[in-house]
């Protein structure tokens, strides 16, 4: 259907691949912690749409910009690495100023950065371009449809796999609600965490 083959083979391999871990699971795992579960949903529902615009852009051809322009692909990188840099150095900096506690980023807030921080990842750009194509036909001529089909199927099993740690690790952060100074130390691991997911975007080659 659709000049779709071996669409078991890819479905197995795709949940396969939402399971290792990487930069979005280490920002839903963080958006968690500093916020409770509604703030991990939103993230893990940010990153899925960010995907969804991925799948379109591969589909459409946009991604292979990324793949041929060194210019698009380093404006891009940096782009994503300046935006976490800048969502870790808030978390570490507000509460290095103040031991009041900072408001907890809402869903709405972290899912804009789900998306922000996973659309600007050239990474996740390429690995779509790379990926699905593998499990279309050449000679398909419903190849941006085949496109849309599997990266659907992708975002699905891994929506539900962010869905899944964003409730875990917010299990973990209610846990900690009546423990001020811990809570802090946590925000600010997640800042050095956001920082460091930064500058190693920022290092990409």
């Amino acid at each position: 259907m659709l000049g779709i083959h071996d669409y078991g083979l890819f479905v197995c391999a795709g949940i396969l691949l939402n399971l290792m871990p990487g930069q979005d699971t280490m920002f839903i795992i963080g958006r968690s912690l500093s916020g409770g579960h509604r703030s991990g949903v939103g993230a893990a529902l940010g990153i899925s749409v960010g995907s969804l615009v991925h799948t379109f852009a591969a589909a459409l051809g946009l991604s292979a910009i990324l793949a041929t322009s060194p210019v698009a692909f380093t404006v891009v990188r940096l782009a994503g690495a300046l935006y976490l840099v800048y969502l870790g150095g808030r978390l570490l900096l507000s509460r290095a100023a103040s031991s009041a506690p900072l408001p907890s980023p809402g869903s709405r807030s972290s899912f804009l950065q789900g998306i922000v921080t996973n659309v600007l990842n050239p990474k996740v750009a390429l690995f779509f371009l790379a990926f699905l194509p593998q499990f279309i036909d050449a000679g398909s001529p419903m190849k941006t449809l085949a496109f849309l089909a599997l990266g659907a199927t992708f975002v699905a099993s891994g929506t539900v796999w962010c869905l899944t740690l964003a409730l875990a690790a917010a299990r973990l952060q209610n846990a900690l609600l009546g423990n001020d100074s811990l809570r802090t130390l946590i925000d600010r691991v997640v800042g050095g965490l956001f920082v460091v997911l930064g500058l190693r975007l920022a290092w990409l080659r």
